[in-house]
């Protein structure tokens, strides 16, 4: 009763409370309103609310990021300023002028230390201008002249070499190119009255050249380092095993004769130098001084011993400035002459150089069209280094004589030529395969050494790959990937790889070479990356060499052969460095063109 009482007698219960303010106050306690003053109020109020020390960790962070700010737009801005203030003109191709002078007037310099003066890389002119990859720097007109370095086995990032830059020409005026148009293909040759000279002036000789400036070193990369110890591995089996003769046997632990005149250590000096391998180089140009000797009895391949022989001295004589070469290079070239003692002026096969006299296989009196065709750059480069043009006009007749025949199918050649009639024989055969080859390959290469004003040449190139593209190139069904075949009397022959073996070739790794050049597409060099790791997984010889294998489609036994060609040294493992290689000045393909045997001789740029 007395509960019921106080709760009847108790104030209701109320769940809110309730405040009530006059205008005037309402104003004063800034009512929110959503407005940008209101917000400022608001804000100060929650930064009073912090303590001392979360204000302070705020302050420290803001200035952090202001100054990171400031530092990555002074570094950012001004190049990115300079890119996009530069000239349309720097872009531009100067054509080249009338009149021949040596590409390469300096050698390379005598071997250095790491550190060098500053420099940048070559513009690729000639070349249709790639899109680099994020970090390569725009390239100049400099020239890569690759000195020694003490190159150790380990990877080492700081490893470098020194470059020569060369002394700057005076600027001729511009001349208008000339167009050549086949079937589509338009190409814009450099023009000149004169056919190139065979004649190499005194003051365009390769000199010394001390104190001239050089540029910054470049730093050798891991894969690089990689081929430099590949190719100390090679090196050793050679020099254990086979010094001074034609090619290693590692698994037998012997070497194999060709020629008897150490095909291995002479295609490989240029190699060498390039690697930087400035020990290995030494040794071996001690035995081109002491040991070599062309005054044998031995029949020699004319096509085999200008490209590796005659090739490699000439480009070590250019890379080296080292006049021994070159008098060496003289010496063979005389004892090659008289192959082109035929009836028809096409060259016999083989020559014996102790004895002078040349004579055809003992099964035919035919020659095979690559190889009387494939020797015109060598000897080309010789007459224009001795002054003495009877090497080049004995080779310029055989070009001028094939351009002529008869027997062709869309520029396209047979494989095989008759020495004493000068005809084409074996009709109706055509492919892009051995004894054919390389033909193609000069006709481009020697318009190119020539400063590109033999357009006879280029015409012949030109109608060849439209003969290529009609009757060698087919793709494959159902995936449609293109392929090379084989065209025999009408017939197409899908040869294309129909083989199992490899030889440790350098084709493929120098054609990614070539794309890594033009397109600085970085898959090529994984690619390469890769073969070379195989090479070592497959074909390394524990005790020194690699050796060719019969059969890549069995790893577990690839079936290995017992040799190591010469140009594994001489070709393969040089494009491999220069394919991982950065520096695209590193053997410029502006100044240089590679024989068939990879070794780089000047292309004469006009005066």
């Amino acid at each position: 009763m007395y509960a019921a009482t106080a709760a009847a007698a108790s104030p209701p219960r109320r769940d809110f409370i309730s405040v009530t303010l006059s205008p005037e106050e309402a104003v004063c306690a800034g009512g929110y309103n959503n407005s940008k003053a209101w917000r400022r109020r608001s804000c100060w109020r929650k930064w009073k609310q912090l303590s001392r020390l979360q204000r302070s960790i705020i302050l420290v962070l803001i200035a952090f990021l202001t100054v990171c700010g400031v530092i990555s737009y002074t570094t950012v801005g001004e190049p990115w300023k300079s890119l996009t203030n530069k000239s349309s003109d720097e872009l531009k191709i100067e054509p080249d002028t009338p009149g021949l002078k040596l590409a390469n007037p300096a050698v390379l310099p005598a071997p250095q230390k790491a550190d060098a003066n500053a420099g940048d890389y070559p513009e690729l002119s000639p070349q249709k201008k790639p899109k680099w990859p994020h970090g390569w720097r725009n390239p100049s007109n400099l020239q890569i002249k690759p000195p020694w370095r003490d190159v150790r086995l380990q990877i080492q990032h700081d490893v470098s070499r020194a470059v020569e830059e060369p002394v700057q020409a005076n600027k001729q005026e511009k001349t208008e190119k000339s167009v050549i148009s086949w079937r589509g293909a338009v190409i814009e040759p450099d023009q000149s009255s004169e056919p190139p000279s065979s004649k190499l002036k005194e003051s365009e000789k390769p000199s010394s050249v001390e104190g001239e400036s050089q540029k910054d070193p470049v730093p050798i990369n891991e894969r690089q380092m990689t081929v430099i110890e590949a190719f100390r591995h090679a090196w050793k089996g050679y020099k254990d095993f086979a010094w001074g003769h034609d090619e290693l046997k590692p698994l037998s632990k012997s070497y194999s004769e060709w020629f008897g005149l150490g095909l291995t250590l002479i295609d490989a000096l240029d190699t060498m130098w390039i690697l930087g391998l400035k020990e290995e180089f030494e040794e071996a140009r001690k035995w081109i001084a002491n040991d070599l000797a062309f005054d044998k009895n031995v029949d020699v391949n004319l096509f085999e011993s200008t490209i590796r022989i005659l090739g490699g001295l000439l480009s070590t004589y250019h890379l080296s400035g080292d006049s021994l070469f070159l008098e060496k290079a003289k010496d063979i070239g005389n004892r090659l002459m008289p192959a082109f003692k035929t009836p028809s002026k096409v060259p016999y096969s083989d020559v014996n150089i102790g004895r002078g006299t040349a004579h055809p296989p003992r099964w035919t009196s035919d020659s095979t069209v690559a190889e009387v065709t494939s020797i015109q750059l060598e000897f080309r480069e010789l007459s224009r280094l001795t002054g003495d043009d009877k090497y080049q006009k004995a080779v310029d007749e055989v070009m001028k004589h094939v351009h002529n025949l008869s027997g062709k199918n869309d520029g396209l050649v047979p494989m095989f030529i008759n020495t004493n009639s000068g005809q084409f024989t074996h009709l109706g055969v055509y492919t892009l395969g051995a004894r054919a080859d390389s033909y193609y390959e000069y006709l481009l290469k020697q318009w190119i050494q020539g400063g590109k004003t033999e357009n006879e040449l280029l015409e012949d190139y030109v109608r060849a790959i439209e003969g290529v593209k009609k009757h060698l190139l087919q793709r494959s069904q159902p995936k449609k990937l293109t392929f090379v075949g084989e065209l025999a009397h009408g017939h197409f022959s899908a040869k294309m790889p129909a083989d199992r073996h490899n030889l440790l070739r350098p084709e493929t790794v120098e054609s990614l070479f070539y794309m890594y050049r033009f397109t600085g597409n970085k898959k090529y060099q994984d690619w390469g990356w890769e073969i070379l790791q195989n090479f070592n997984k497959y074909t390394r010889v524990p005790t020194g060499g690699y050796t060719s294998i019969n059969n890549v489609q069995n790893p577990s036994n690839p079936e290995p052969r017992d040799k190591m060609e010469s140009f594994f040294l001489g070709e393969t493992l040089k494009y491999m460095f220069l394919l991982f290689s950065d520096d695209i000045d590193l053997i410029n393909l502006d100044k240089y063109v590679f024989n068939t045997e990879a070794h780089p001789l000047p292309i004469w740029v006009p005066a």
